[in-house]
């Protein structure tokens, strides 16, 4: 018995648009990914901008807490 002849399914399931979609939504999840590891970067900095200000405002201060005490008392 011979079988019926194949049709040539794929083109008629195959969404025109389905392509650039997808490539439409890679590049939206590079560009988030990219977003991420930029925002990441930056987060970094302004922790250590952060750490560097108070430690310098911190050893500022000290300095001039031991001036005064110096002044005063006359160490």
């Amino acid at each position: 018995m011979a079988l019926p002849q194949r049709k040539e399914v794929e083109e008629e399931l195959l969404d025109p648009t389905a392509v650039a979609r997808a490539y439409r939504r890679e590049r939206a999840r590079r560009r988030a990914r990219e977003q991420r590891a930029l925002d990441r970067r930056l987060a970094a900095f302004r922790f250590w901008l952060v750490v560097f200000t108070v430690v310098a405002g911190s050893i500022g201060l000290a300095i001039v807490i031991w001036h005064q005490i110096h002044r005063l008392f006359g160490l």
